[in-house]
C-alpha cells in the first residue's frame, strides 16, 4: 500500500524545543498518526501506512520512528502549535 505523503519520514522525528521545517513538511503524517492512534489503529499498521516503513522486515527502525514521530505529533499538538500560529 502506497503512502499519500510523498515525503520520506526520518528514522526519528526532531526532538528540537520550537517547530522545524520538518515538522511543516510532515504535519499530515502527523495527524494521520494521531487518527490512527486514535482509532486504536496498532502501531504496526500506522507505521505501515502511514510512515512506509515495513515493521516485518525492519521492526527496531519501524518501532523507533513511529514512537518518535507520535511523540512529536503529540508534542505539537500540547506546545508546537503556538509556534505554527505564530507564523515561526
Amino acid at each position: 500500500m502506497s503512502r499519500p505523503d510523498p515525503m520520506p519520514v526520518a528514522d526519528l522525528a526532531p526532538t528540537e524545543p520550537s517547530v522545524t521545517d520538518y515538522d511543516r513538511a510532515h504535519a499530515p503524517t502527523y495527524l494521520r498518526l494521531l487518527d490512527a492512534a486514535t482509532e486504536g489503529a496498532s502501531w504496526e499498521d500506522a507505521c505501515q501506512i502511514v510512515l512506509g516503513i515495513d515493521p516485518d522486515r525492519e521492526p527496531e527502525r519501524a518501532a523507533s520512528a513511529h514512537r518518535s514521530h507520535l511523540e512529536r505529533a503529540r508534542w505539537l499538538t500540547e506546545h508546537g502549535y503556538r509556534d505554527l500560529l505564530k507564523g515561526s
